[in-house]
């Protein structure tokens, strides 16, 4: 397969090379975070009213002390569908003082041998 020269082609790259199947249907983690409480749980808020079918999670990252959102998607993890909901939720999150902070998958996946240990694949703005 081939993928664009940039972070989110790299990702889909070694996500590929770790055996995941990229034609399949698997969770996907869309991280926007926020530098108020109040702006997060407003945000979360307003996701759980709209149409998008997933889960919303609210955290606390105590090394950045941001608050960040968690929205889980059931997608195929193609390159114009990831960019395009990055996308969306970057403006989405704008509304609210965020911003995207990239994407991952958060389990292993059939096949994922070489992301087992770690807890998602870091997006092109990821700190995790």
């Amino acid at each position: 397969m081939q993928f664009p020269e940039d972070d989110n082609g790299q990702m889909l790259a070694a996500m590929a090379d770790a055996g995941i199947d990229l034609t399949k249907s698997i969770e996907v983690d869309f991280f926007l975070v926020f530098d108020d409480q109040r702006d997060a749980e407003s945000a979360l808020e307003a996701l759980s009213q709209t149409d998008m079918q997933g889960e919303l999670e609210l955290n606390f990252d105590e090394e950045n002390t941001k608050w960040e959102v968690i929205v889980c998607l059931q997608m195929v993890p193609e390159y114009a569908a990831l960019v395009g909901k990055e996308t969306e939720l970057n403006s989405f999150a704008q509304e609210f003082d965020g911003i995207s902070d990239g994407w991952g998958v958060m389990q292993n996946q059939g096949g994922d041998n070489e992301f087992a240990d770690d807890d998602h694949v870091h997006g092109e703005h990821c700190k995790h």
